[in-house]
């Protein structure tokens, strides 16, 4: 371990004399004070608790900083709102390196959670939990309609609300009742929002095939796009099926629901992936489907970003990839692909959360009632 980097351990014969030791080299920017007892050393960080035990805080140095922060605790939080917040974001994040069958949980929702606890910080973060109750969950939704983001206060309340089912369950500061439970969300308008072929196709022409290929694969797979870009060849895989055939799927884990789906690769989804093999970049085993000229994935927002650029250059409505999920799903159903099948691609618990997913987009003209009526 290079000492010259980090501190000593405040407790140890060398820094009893100087509780906080100069740095001569300090490449972290680590804080005296707030970032104590942090070290580095085999290529990671670690944090050396009081009692003796080193934790392995991993190779992210804002991670390690977090971490290091909330356990020396310098703003005197231990027991307040905004302690057990952070508490609960660390339980979240060793719940992602579990197996699904086993209470592990999907990166994108810790990520949810991480940023969700933030905002629930300034609000609640000088309240001792027991102090919570119905009304100020209340008030933090009226806030968040008065401050236009009453949809991002619907899912802090979520990830409040999950924070205080594990606070009883781990029987943490004298918590007995979920503040959150009965107190209604606020109200939420589903996205409805159809592309039109003419709108789909305009897109297509001017942007690029990382996009154009992104755009091709949700329509056609109805899965995330936040999954999609994440695709590599290792998902693309020959499946035997039952008569002894093998048959070339992709196998998608989707990231929201933690489901297993085979997605069969017609000639249409071939193509597109024909066509995202770029001119100048291989496709090794860990590169992604989507990827740069250079070889590099994308980042979601990145990508939105450019769907923005073209969708402007075409001069049609503004859609987001989602939207192009919800209209794959409509053109099944109205080709008359079941339901069932429908459901199974876009991860639904019900079929008629995916009647109401479908539905909701569809102008179609009915025909009225011409029942003759008798005389």
């Amino acid at each position: 371990m290079n000492r010259t980097l980090l501190p000593c351990l405040p407790d140890s014969p060398r820094s009893r004399k100087n509780m906080v030791r100069t740095r001569k080299s300090n490449p972290f920017g680590l804080d005296a004070r707030r970032h104590s007892r942090l070290y580095f050393k085999h290529g990671a960080f670690y944090y050396a608790h009081r009692d003796g035990h080193w934790e392995k805080l991993g190779t992210d140095l804002a991670v390690a900083k977090r971490k290091a922060e909330h356990y020396n605790d310098p703003d005197n939080t231990f027991g307040l709102m905004a302690y057990f917040l952070d508490e609960f974001v660390l339980h979240c994040e060793r719940r992602t390196r579990l197996a699904r069958d086993k209470g592990g949980m999907a990166e994108r929702t810790y990520e949810d959670y991480k940023r969700d606890v933030e905002p629930l910080k300034a609000f609640f973060g000088k309240m001792v939990p027991t102090a919570i109750e119905p009304p100020h969950i209340g008030k933090y939704l009226d806030l968040g309609v008065e401050m236009d983001r009453a949809v991002r206060a619907n899912r802090e309340k979520a990830c409040l609300s999950a924070c205080f089912t594990w606070l009883i369950r781990k029987g943490e500061a004298g918590v007995k009742l979920n503040p959150c439970l009965g107190v209604r969300r606020n109200p939420e308008t589903p996205r409805e929002r159809y592309v039109e072929h003419a709108e789909y196709h305009a897109v297509g022409r001017v942007a690029v095939k990382q996009v154009r290929g992104l755009m091709a694969l949700i329509y056609r797979t109805l899965q995330r796009p936040e999954d999609i870009i994440g695709w590599t060849p290792a998902n693309v895989i020959l499946k035997r099926e039952p008569d002894g055939s093998h048959r070339k799927i992709i196998r998608n884990d989707q990231g929201k629901t933690g489901k297993i789906v085979d997605i069969a690769i017609t000639p249409e989804i071939d193509a597109i992936l024909k066509d995202l093999k770029m001119d100048g970049a291989s496709t090794g085993p860990g590169m992604t489907l989507v990827h740069t000229r250079s070889g590099h994935p994308y980042t979601y927002d990145g990508l939105c970003a450019m769907l923005r650029r073209y969708i402007k250059k075409a001069k049609v409505d503004g859609f987001g990839f989602y939207d192009l999920k919800g209209k794959g799903a409509t053109d099944m159903w109205l080709a008359g692909v079941p339901l069932e099948q429908i459901q199974v691609l876009c991860g639904h618990e019900s079929v008629k959360t995916t009647e109401v997913y479908v539905k909701c987009r569809w102008r179609g003209t009915v025909q009225p009632n011409s029942v003759p009526l008798a005389v």
